[in-house]
């Protein structure tokens, strides 16, 4: 599967974009872990116009996500990723197969996302981890008090993925969204020898379990939060 994509995605950039300084083939093919709806994520550098943008489309029987970039709109997304704690510009490059590489810049940028990586995202402000704190107190408060099995299961939803961010950004790991973030989680539990992933989502089953590891995850951050809690707002 792989050699074929990266076949099909070097003929679409040579072909659509002859003037591209580099690609990178990204994405679930890259790591091993396609299905047989996923697609190809291809990111292409220019000069200029028309990138930065993106557009999906068929190619070659497969569907393709093209993401169009110059160096200052990756950089740009790259730091839009730190601030979220979600790698995806960096991972679609670091973590890729160079596709095109006219003037050494698909390396370089390759090399400079996958160090990003590596390093980890930045801490959580106090501000940050108080409201993470805090949303998952109230979600706890809602869970206790829910009245109906569908309250629950919408509760349970929430409540998992929260107490995940803040096991994953309050230990300067990258986070994520739907697969996403349990990927990421599965790979710390990896890293650290946990099982986080698996009982938070045995936890949509059965909240008592869900509560318990909540409150595990919490209490390493401080526990809690209710009464003190400030958030200020912008001025306006």
């Amino acid at each position: 599967m792989v050699n074929d994509a990266v076949e099909v995605a070097r003929q679409l950039v040579t072909e659509q974009y002859p003037d591209a300084r580099a690609a990178w083939l990204g994405g679930s093919v890259v790591r091993g872990d396609a299905s047989a709806t996923s697609d190809l994520d291809i990111t292409v550098l220019l000069s200029g116009p028309p990138a930065p943008m993106r557009r999906s489309l068929e190619y070659g029987g497969w569907p393709v996500e093209l993401f169009v970039h110059t160096e200052d709109s990756v950089a740009h997304f790259c730091a839009k990723d730190q601030q979220r704690w979600q790698p995806t510009m960096m991972r679609l490059v670091g973590e890729s197969i160079v596709l095109v590489d006219t003037d050494g810049s698909g390396a370089r940028l390759q090399q400079e996302c996958l160090a990003v990586v590596a390093a980890g995202p930045r801490a959580l402000t106090t501000a940050e981890l108080d409201l993470l704190r805090y949303m998952i107190t109230n979600l706890l408060d809602d869970l206790a008090d829910a009245s109906t099995d569908d309250v629950r299961t919408a509760v349970a939803s929430v409540l998992w993925q929260d107490a995940a961010r803040l096991l994953l950004t309050g230990s300067r790991h990258w986070s994520g969204t739907g697969k996403g973030l349990l990927r990421e989680l599965n790979a710390y539990d990896e890293q650290h020898g946990t099982d986080h992933a698996r009982v938070l989502i045995a936890g949509l089953r059965d909240t008592d379990v869900l509560v318990e590891e909540v409150q595990s995850i919490l209490d390493q951050y401080g526990g809690r939060l209710f009464a003190g809690f400030e958030l200020a707002a912008q001025p306006v």
